[in-house]
Parts: structure tokens; C-alpha cells; sequence
């Protein structure tokens, strides 16, 4: 990711597709929360409360990694069809350091790379200042 100060990131409880707003045609970059880690940890004779509190575990770690991504922005999109968006913007405010990133939730559907693309440039394409 280069050095766009907009970021728009469509995510569910298990990936988030960054796509940084520039004049360029958007990319964008996947992130997957690490199901692996979790595989090789369970097993046999774990009770619920054990499996719960890894799964909360590897959600932190995968709103962390977004997290490192976000404060490099200026400005931050997050929309998706689940309740994770609004679950990583309570995370964020939990820390100072992401006080200077304007962050914004809005609610989608499940999309396509493209509508994503489109939701991106619709969104900052509106909140441009004009000189």
C-alpha cells in the first residue's frame, strides 16, 4: 500500500479487503484472520469456554494487524455485511493512538471486488475539499 491517506476496508469476522483511495485504479489487498493457529490449538476435551476465548484471541489478533494498517491513514471506510466493522471501530476507540484517523462505519451487503471498488470511490469521491 502506498501513500493514499484514504482507506476503504469491506470486512466480515474473517477477511478485510483493503483498498486505498488514489487516482489510480483501486487494488486491493486481502487479510485473513489466521484460522491455522487456531486448528493446531484445539483439540479433544476443550470445553466451550476454552474454544470461545481463542476464537476472541484470534479476532484481537486480526483487529491488531488491521490496526497497525488503519494508523497509517488519514481517513478510514469500513463497511461489510457483518457486525465486525463495528466490532473493529469499538477496538480502535479503545486506543488514543487511532484519535487522529477520521473512521467511519457504514452498513453493506456482500459485494463483488468491483462493487466494493465503486462503494470506495462513491464514498471519498463525495467528501473531496474542494480548492
Amino acid at each position: 500500500m502506498g501513500t493514499a491517506t484514504k482507506l476503504g476496508i469491506w470486512m466480515d469476522h474473517a477477511n478485510a479487503h483493503l483498498m486505498e483511495f488514489t487516482t489510480d485504479p483501486i487494488l486491493t489487498k486481502t487479510i485473513e484472520l489466521d484460522t491455522h493457529q487456531e486448528k493446531k490449538e484445539n483439540g479433544f476435551g476443550q470445553n466451550e469456554l476454552m474454544v470461545h476465548h481463542k476464537e476472541q484471541r484470534l479476532q484481537n489478533d486480526f483487529y491488531k494487524k488491521l490496526g497497525e494498517i488503519i494508523r497509517k491513514y488519514e481517513e478510514v471506510l469500513l463497511f461489510g455485511p457483518t457486525d465486525a466493522k463495528a466490532e473493529l471501530h469499538n477496538f480502535l476507540n479503545e486506543h488514543h493512538r487511532f484519535s487522529n484517523v477520521k473512521i467511519t462505519v457504514k452498513a453493506s451487503d456482500k459485494m463483488t471486488e468491483n462493487q466494493q471498488h465503486a462503494f470506495v470511490r462513491d464514498y471519498f469521491g463525495k467528501h473531496i475539499v474542494k480548492v
